[in-house]
C-alpha cells in the first residue's frame, strides 16, 4: 500500500512539473519566437542616428545622380548614374520606414531637394563626404564631359562617406536588418567606387 502510495505521490510531483513547463495548451517554458513588438524594439541611438544620416546622405546621392543620368553624353556615367538610383531610392524607403516604427525623426527635405540644416538627423554630427551647396551647384552647371569628371569625382568621396558611416553602424549598431543593410552599401558602394576610378582612368 505504502509503495503504491508513493507511486501516485512521484506521478503527481511530475505532472506538477510538466505543468509548470507547459500547459495542456501546448507552450514552453523553452525559447519562443519573439513578437512583432520585440522585434522593433531591437535596436539603439546608433540604428537611428545610422538611418537619420544615412536618408540625407543618400538623398543627395541620388540628386547628383539624376542630374547627370538626365544629361550625359557617356552611356557607361549615365548607367552608373542609374544603377545608384535605382539602390538607394528604395534604401531611403526601407530606413525611412524604419524611423516610423521606432517613433523617432525621420530626416525633413525641403523643396530644392537638399536637406535643411545639412543633414536634418538631430544632432548626430556632420556627414561624412556631403557636397556643400556651392559643389551641387557647379555640378549643375558644369557640362559635357567637365560634369561626368566632376560627377565621377564627387560620388567617390561621397560613397566614401556613406562607407564610412555604414562601418560605424556595423560596429555599434543592434538592428540586425540596420546592420545588415550597412553591409549591403559598403559592398555596392566600394565596387561603385572602383568603377568610378577606372571610368576617371579612361
Amino acid at each position: 500500500m505504502k509503495t503504491r502510495i508513493l507511486a501516485i505521490g512521484a506521478t503527481l510531483l511530475i505532472g506538477a512539473t510538466a505543468a509548470a513547463c507547459g500547459g495542456d495548451d501546448g507552450t514552453a517554458s523553452g525559447p519562443v519566437s519573439p513578437s512583432a513588438g520585440a522585434r522593433t524594439a531591437q535596436h539603439n541611438q546608433q540604428d537611428v542616428t545610422f538611418a537619420q544620416m544615412m536618408i540625407p546622405h543618400h538623398r543627395q546621392a541620388l540628386e547628383m545622380s539624376e542630374a547627370v543620368a538626365a544629361k550625359s553624353t557617356d552611356a557607361e556615367v549615365r548607367r552608373l548614374a542609374q544603377q545608384i538610383e535605382k539602390a538607394q531610392g528604395p534604401e531611403i524607403a526601407t530606413m525611412t520606414g524604419w524611423l516610423r516604427t521606432w517613433g523617432a525623426t525621420v530626416p525633413s527635405e525641403n523643396g530644392s531637394g537638399h536637406v535643411g540644416g545639412h543633414g536634418g538627423h538631430g544632432g548626430g554630427g556632420e556627414m561624412p563626404g556631403m557636397m556643400t551647396e556651392r559643389q551641387m551647384a557647379d555640378l549643375e552647371k558644369a557640362a559635357g564631359a567637365a560634369r561626368d569628371r566632376m560627377f565621377l569625382t564627387m560620388m567617390i568621396e561621397h560613397h566614401e562617406g556613406a562607407i564610412a558611416m555604414a562601418r560605424d553602424e556595423q560596429a555599434k549598431g543592434a538592428h540586425p536588418d540596420a546592420r545588415r543593410l550597412a553591409g549591403t552599401i559598403i559592398t555596392a558602394q566600394q565596387a561603385e567606387i572602383a568603377a568610378m576610378r577606372a571610368l576617371l582612368k579612361r
